[in-house]
């Protein structure tokens, strides 16, 4: 009999598809009657872009978001030819005819980009680009004045799409979200055929003066809080657990972990646990962050390593206290943003760094 993969697995990653479908259904409701589509970048945010983009195809999405032009072509490979696919940094110098081959929408940022494309659009048929105007983040995207320059020159190559990012949606009374939605607002005045997109996962809790034609969530749907500070609309869509490798009393005044920066100011049973920052885990949970073993919260103490974790389990029921018995991380006491407060960062961060040596458990959408 082949062994079960799962049972020697140092620790195992559950990616609940449904919950993802079911974030998409809830945000889609939210943007009605813009358009939902999907941001699946950074391998789905960590999920496994394919899995997910596969599962949302079914629920009925058919635009997609990518980062680069290489998760573009695995998407294209993994998805066939009927979903729209957009690279949200555009073409690199020499590779606007990548995109042609593998069917892919650029987004073009400056006019070196547009320039690049126009050149193979009066060669022959190509995917319609997206034009990224920059209203306030001061990243990508056409500046005003470049946006002015190129007016005529965007309309020649038949873009389709204009596009814009926020920078403070996750923050709704901050100024800069109205001022972004009235430059986007002038922008589209000045390209009136284009389909327009403005708002990502926090901006579509912003309300219909920000959903334009389209929405492109990507962390929420994956079950990061789009409203910071308030309630999480979003199913939690991952569970991480990892498995205690050997169980040890210690005494009052021993030291744990390197550097010896933590001491048992008791007696008390700690865990040795197959997780560490080679897996993505932040070290900067060290000190600071905790696991869940039967319902009991059992905190993360001394400085976390490459591959092991120090968890002080003396709360813990006795029967609970086996080598092979799992601790989760990430699961119904403790999400992606609760870690991600723990370690001083943001559940984006959290998601995105989950590691390749996890045992990945996808549970599918019920069917219907």
């Amino acid at each position: 009999m082949t062994p079960d993969p799962a049972s020697r697995a140092g620790a195992i990653l559950e990616i609940d598809l449904g919950a993802v479908v079911a974030n998409w259904r809830t945000l889609a409701a939210k943007a009605a009657p813009a358009t939902c589509t999907a941001v699946v970048k950074a391998n789905g945010y960590g999920l496994g872009a394919a899995r997910v983009a596969r599962a949302l195809v079914t629920a009925g999405c058919n635009r997609f978001f990518v980062a680069t032009l290489d998760e573009g072509i695995a998407l294209r490979q993994a998805l066939g030819p009927k979903p729209e696919i957009a690279v949200l940094n555009g073409p690199l110098p020499g590779s606007s005819e990548e995109f042609v081959a593998a069917r892919l929408m650029p987004v073009l940022n400056d006019p070196n980009q547009i320039e690049a494309w126009s050149r193979l659009t009066t060669r022959g048929e190509c995917p319609p680009a997206m034009i990224h105007v920059d209203t306030g983040m001061s990243r990508l995207g056409l500046s005003p004045m470049e946006f002015e320059a190129s007016i005529e020159h965007i309309a020649s190559i038949g873009a389709a799409f204009l596009i814009s990012h926020l920078a403070c949606a996750d923050t709704p009374a901050h100024p800069l979200n109205a001022i972004q939605r009235e430059r986007f607002l002038a922008a589209r005045h000045r390209l009136p055929g284009l389909k327009a997109g403005l708002a990502a996962s926090s901006g579509i809790f912003l309300g219909p003066e920000f959903h334009f034609d389209f929405v492109r969530p990507g962390a929420a749907l994956c079950g990061v809080n789009p409203t910071p500070g308030s309630p999480n609309p979003m199913h939690q869509a991952v569970r991480l657990a990892a498995r205690m490798l050997q169980i040890r009393k210690i005494d009052s005044g021993e030291s744990v972990g390197y550097g010896a920066e933590h001491f048992m100011s008791r007696p008390g049973l700690l865990a040795t646990v197959s997780i560490g920052y080679a897996d993505g885990w932040p070290r900067s949970l060290s000190h600071r962050g905790c696991g869940w073993l039967a319902g009991t919260r059992v905190p993360l103490i001394g400085r976390l390593s490459m591959d092991l974790a120090t968890f002080d389990v003396s709360a813990a029921a006795p029967a609970e206290l086996y080598p092979g018995n799992m601790i989760e991380l990430i699961g119904e006491h403790y999400g992606v943003d609760d870690a991600a407060a723990d370690a001083g960062t943001i559940g984006y961060d959290i998601l995105t760094s989950l590691g390749a040596r996890y045992h990945r458990i996808y549970r599918e959408p019920d069917a219907g």
